[in-house]
């Protein structure tokens, strides 16, 4: 994006940040930048804007310590409003709560599906640092043959809890299969991503041969 090419004028120098969690979705908060406030975010990649009310640039978590790590920033059509997509270290409203728009936001019918990317992304942090006292460091110890028995046990749980047991065992069973396919998943190169992008690609009609 070339911020130059942005509808400045309009706002008087300043547009509106509409601030959306990159994995799970949700919309974080409003606020606003100026052209210094969208350099110093693309340069730092922490997400700053304009006060208006102390006229100065502001870093989210600067005092908290609960920063927005970019992602990605986009403007719209008409280049005067931002689409920023961040990493929230923490709560994103001042109340302590996730989003500025209390405890219990309006959600969209995906947004709960959110937490499975979070999930896979502690999945990769813990491949990568091997925390002691780990389940998943324990995992890896065991090695790829052991992950793979681990998600074939939960599979055939999650079968056995379907016709044996109650609803919240299946809920549960079902919880563990996830997270085993996940490190799976991750331990051979790939991603729920890929399985989505997978599913997607079936799901699109194919043209009909000739």
């Amino acid at each position: 994006m070339n911020p130059a090419t942005l509808d400045w004028s309009k706002g008087g120098g300043i547009l509106p940040a509409i601030v959306q969690d990159a994995y799970s979705g949700a919309v974080l908060m409003l606020a606003y930048m100026n052209a210094d406030a969208l350099a110093q975010t693309l340069a730092t990649r922490r997400v700053t804007f304009w006060s208006r009310s102390r006229r100065r640039l502001w870093t989210k978590g600067e005092t908290s310590g609960h920063w927005l790590d970019l992602v990605e920033v986009a403007a719209d059509c008409d280049g005067d409003t931002l689409l920023v997509l961040a990493r929230p270290q923490g709560p994103a409203c001042h109340t302590g709560t996730p989003t500025c728009w209390g405890a219990r936001p309006p959600r969209t019918a995906v947004e709960p599906l959110g937490f499975i990317a979070q999930l896979d992304r502690i999945i990769q942090d813990r491949i990568a640092q091997r925390p002691d006292g780990s389940y998943t460091t324990r995992l890896l110890e065991q090695g790829t043959r052991r992950i793979a028995q681990k998600v074939g046990e939960e599979g055939l749980e999650l079968a056995l809890a379907a016709v044996a047991q109650s609803d919240a065992e299946v809920v549960g069973e079902a919880a563990d299969l996830i997270y085993h396919t996940l490190l799976l998943l991750r331990v051979k190169g790939l991603s729920i991503a890929d399985v989505s992008a997978e599913l997607q690609a079936r799901h699109i009609p194919k043209p009909d041969s000739p």
